[in-house]
């Protein structure tokens, strides 16, 4: 496994799928700190909102693509409009059961945003660490 990180955030209205990821990323150890958020709203502020001043930002973040009030394009539309030197800091992964087309080209408008169909797997999660880290 590459270099341990200091915090991974999932943000996925799915508690299952959040408590899944979660056991996962613990059981593989490649995280010091694992945050989760149901919604988008408050994990953006988490992640980039202005009470983050001195704060080391997490260096992966999961989304979902389909929640309720902010869904995962809008995350991505906002997450695009940070400073370019705040998105260097984050490896942005959509991790989303839609495999359609038009939602897989709708993301790959952002770039530098990885895309990996649910379910997350240690096989899936040790690919994205190799290639981002």
């Amino acid at each position: 496994m590459p270099k341990k990180l200091r915090n991974i955030v999932l943000v996925d209205d799915n508690e299952t799928t959040s408590f899944l990821n979660n056991r996962l990323l613990n059981r593989l150890g490649v995280a010091d700190v694992i945050h989760t958020f149901t919604q988008a709203e408050p994990a953006y502020e988490f992640l980039w909102g202005a009470s983050r001043e001195g704060e080391a930002i997490p260096e992966l973040v999961f989304v979902d693509l389909k929640m309720p009030g902010i869904d995962g394009f809008e995350f991505l539309r906002m997450y695009d409009q940070l400073p370019a030197d705040i998105k260097q800091q984050t490896v942005l992964t959509v991790l989303t059961t839609s495999m359609h087309a038009a939602d897989t080209a709708r993301v790959a408008q952002y770039a530098g945003v990885e895309y990996l169909a649910k379910p997350l797997t240690e096989e899936k999660m040790q690919k994205l660490l190799e290639k981002r880290f």
